[in-house]
């Protein structure tokens, strides 16, 4: 008789190989995708795991509560932020910023004009980083447009360019109403009414021909 545990496996090694074929051809080669081992991981997200090559990482448990068109527009989403090149890198910058600080101090005891301008510098560029990853209208934005991408990349796999924006937009419904983090449930919220703007734009370039798809 097969057990609870082993059928689980399963269940996610055949969701993991579905996944795997939604990846745009040009992507197969080096991006894969395996169940998170995080501790409170979120529902998904990438990561670089070694030089040209990117993991998506998912946590099953919560996946498997979403209908399968919810699941293909975030997975699509990840996918579009991979392509974009604004999934997180290697946290150099606060090392970087320890070591530029540390070295001005150090700079400063010795008087070496020249090696305290390379500290400061250095210190400037990690600071620099870490604001922009820390910036919410820079992130939002970039979130956006991966939505608008994964909307791309859904009819690039068939969907019809209403099916694609009604899919999203019920997924990230859904990830508002399961989300207790507030910070978290309104980033949700806004890419939600970022896309409901996308698809109202799109509704009126499509109004001659099918006036009601958006409705």
């Amino acid at each position: 008789m097969t057990s609870y545990a082993t059928s689980t496996a399963r269940a996610d090694m055949s969701e993991l190989r579905r996944l795997k074929t939604l990846l745009p051809p040009e992507l197969q080669s080096w991006v894969t995708i395996e169940v998170t081992t995080a501790v409170n991981p979120t529902l998904i997200t990438s990561e670089e795991i070694g030089r040209d090559e990117v993991e998506i990482q998912i946590d099953m448990p919560k996946w498997d509560q979403l209908a399968i068109d919810q699941r293909n527009l975030l997975f699509w989403h990840e996918v579009a932020r991979i392509q974009a090149d604004t999934i997180p890198k290697d946290g150099w910058e606060m090392a970087a910023l320890a070591i530029g600080l540390g070295g001005a101090v150090g700079e400063l005891w010795v008087q070496d004009a020249l090696l305290l301008i390379l500290a400061l510098g250095l210190s400037g560029v990690a600071g620099f980083r870490l604001y922009q990853k820390n910036n919410n209208e820079r992130n939002l934005q970039e979130a956006a447009d991966a939505d608008e991408r994964a909307i791309a990349l859904a009819t690039r796999f068939g969907y019809t360019l209403p099916n694609a924006y009604k899919s999203l937009g019920s997924a990230l419904k859904t990830l508002i109403d399961q989300t207790p983090k507030k910070r978290l449930r309104g980033k949700y919220e806004a890419r939600l009414n970022a896309l409901k703007k996308s698809a109202a734009k799109a509704k009126a370039k499509m109004k001659s021909s099918a006036p009601n798809d958006f409705e």
